[in-house]
C-alpha cells in the first residue's frame, strides 16, 4: 500500500513538472529571441522539450550535436584540448551565437547555446560526471559547470537533471521566469560566471572579429522577413541619396527587410575607431533607419554574412565587381568568385552613377552571361541623384 502511494506521488510530481516545463519552453517560444544550439554529451532531453512545444520555429533556428571527436573537430575547426570543458562550451556557444546572428530575423535578438557533458555510460568512469554549459547573447556570457554525484543517478537520470539546467539556462537568457527544480543535490553546487558587455566591448569584438556582426534596429518595420535589401557605404556623411536609393530598389526588389551596412574594416585604410562607427551609427538613430555593423569590406564575404540578400550597389561598384583586375587578374577568379555568391542566393541591384565622367547604367557593362540573372537594374528614370558623400565632404572643407 505504501509502495503505491509513493508511486502516485512519483507520478504527480512529474506531471507538474511537465506542465511547468511546457509552461517554460511556451514562454520562451512567445519570446522574440532566437537561438543556435550546438549540444554535445547531453541534455538531449531539452532539445526535444524545445521541440515538440508549437512555435518551435519561433525559437529554434538550428539545433546541431557534434557527439564524434570528427565532427566537435569540424564545428570548432580545430583539436581542442579537452573536448568536455568550460573553455569547449564557451567557444561553441560563440559560434552558436555567430550562427544565430546569421540566421535571424533582422533586429531579433539572438541566443547562443554551447554545452557539453561527460555523463554517466554503461561502463564505470575515472573522471568526474559533469556537464558544461554557456550561453552568449550580445551583451551577455553566462557559464556554469556542474559536477554531479558519482553513481547517484543512473545515464537516463543525469542527463534529465542536465536538461533542466539547459531549459532553466535558455529561459533566463530570454527572461523567462521559470518554477520547476533542476534536481540538483544540495552538494552539486554550479560553478558559475556572469559577463555582461557594453556597446564599445561590443564593437571591439566586432573589429577583432570575435563576432561577425552587430545589428542596430532603429528602424519601425516589423515585418518577419528573412531576406534583407542591403545598401552598403561608408556613409560619410549619410545623404539624401543613400535613402533614396534604397527606397527605391526596396520597391523593385519587393518583400524584403530594407537596412543599411558599414564594415568597420576596410579594404585598404585602418579599421574605424569605435568613436567613429558610433557617430556614423547616430545619423540612422536620427531617421529610424536600421544600419548593421560588420567587418567584412568584400562583397563576396558580405553574401555569406547575409545569405539571400540583395546588395543594392551603384554603377561604379558593379565595374569593379565584374572587373579581373581586382581577382589578380584572373578571370576566371572572378567569374568563381561571384558564382560564389550567387549560390548563397544573393543577388545585386544597380543604380546609374557617374564613371568616368559619364552616367551609365547596368546595361553599358558586359556582364558574363552565366552571372546576368544576379543582376537586376534600376532604371534611370527611377533614380538618379548626382551626390556623393565625397562632394558633400568637400563642400564642407571636411
Amino acid at each position: 500500500m505504501m509502495n503505491d502511494e509513493m508511486l502516485k506521488e512519483e507520478d504527480t510530481d512529474e506531471e507538474m513538472t511537465d506542465a511547468c516545463i511546457r509552461a517554460v519552453v511556451e514562454s520562451i517560444h512567445s519570446s522574440p529571441t532566437q537561438a543556435v544550439l550546438y549540444l554535445s554529451g547531453g541534455a538531449s532531453l531539452a532539445l526535444g522539450w524545445l521541440m515538440s512545444v508549437p512555435g518551435a520555429s519561433n525559437t529554434v533556428l538550428e539545433a546541431i550535436v557534434p557527439y564524434s571527436r570528427m565532427s566537435m573537430i569540424q564545428l570548432l575547426a580545430k583539436i581542442p584540448a579537452q573536448y568536455c570543458s568550460q573553455q569547449t562550451a564557451d567557444e561553441m556557444a560563440l559560434l552558436a551565437y555567430n550562427r544565430a546572428l546569421k540566421l535571424s530575423s533582422p533586429g531579433s535578438p539572438v541566443l547562443g547555446v554551447g554545452f557539453t557533458g561527460s555523463l554517466a555510460t554503461a561502463r564505470p568512469k575515472l573522471g568526474d560526471h559533469r556537464f558544461h554549459l554557456s550561453t552568449r547573447t550580445s551583451d551577455r556570457h553566462w557559464a556554469s559547470t556542474v559536477t554531479l554525484s558519482k553513481g547517484l543517478r543512473s545515464r537516463d537520470r543525469e542527463d534529465k537533471v542536465s536538461s533542466y539546467f539547459l531549459l532553466k539556462a535558455i529561459a533566463n537568457a530570454c527572461k523567462v521566469p521559470t518554477t520547476f527544480d533542476s534536481e540538483l543535490i544540495e552538494s552539486e553546487v554550479p560553478d558559475e560566471c556572469e559577463m555582461f558587455f557594453d556597446e564599445d566591448q561590443e564593437l571591439e569584438q566586432l573589429i577583432n572579429k570575435k563576432i561577425c556582426f552587430k545589428v542596430y534596429p532603429f528602424s519601425s518595420d516589423t515585418s518577419n522577413n528573412d531576406r534583407k535589401i542591403i545598401l552598403s557605404g561608408s556613409f560619410n556623411p549619410l545623404h539624401d541619396g543613400h535613402l533614396k536609393l534604397l527606397e527605391v530598389a526596396t520597391s523593385i526588389c519587393g518583400n524584403g527587410y530594407p537596412c543599411f551596412e558599414l564594415s568597420a574594416i576596410n579594404a585598404d585604410k585602418p579599421p574605424l575607431s569605435i568613436s567613429e562607427i558610433k557617430d556614423r551609427v547616430k545619423q540612422f538613430e536620427k531617421i529610424g533607419k536600421t544600419v548593421i555593423i560588420s567587418n567584412q569590406p568584400y562583397f563576396y564575404k558580405k553574401a555569406e554574412l547575409f545569405p539571400g540578400s540583395a546588395f543594392v550597389i551603384g554603377a561604379d561598384t558593379t565595374v569593379r565587381l565584374i572587373n579581373p583586375k581586382y581577382y589578380d587578374g584572373s578571370y576566371d577568379m572572378m567569374l568563381k568568385t561571384l558564382t560564389g555568391c550567387k549560390k548563397t542566393g544573393c543577388t545585386f541591384v544597380v543604380a546609374g552613377r557617374n564613371v568616368d565622367g559619364a552616367f551609365k547604367v547596368l546595361e553599358d557593362f558586359d556582364i558574363p552571361e552565366v552571372l546576368k540573372d544576379m543582376f537586376v537594374s534600376i532604371p534611370a528614370e527611377k533614380f538618379r541623384m548626382d551626390i556623393s558623400s565625397t562632394q558633400i565632404r568637400k563642400s564642407r572643407g571636411m
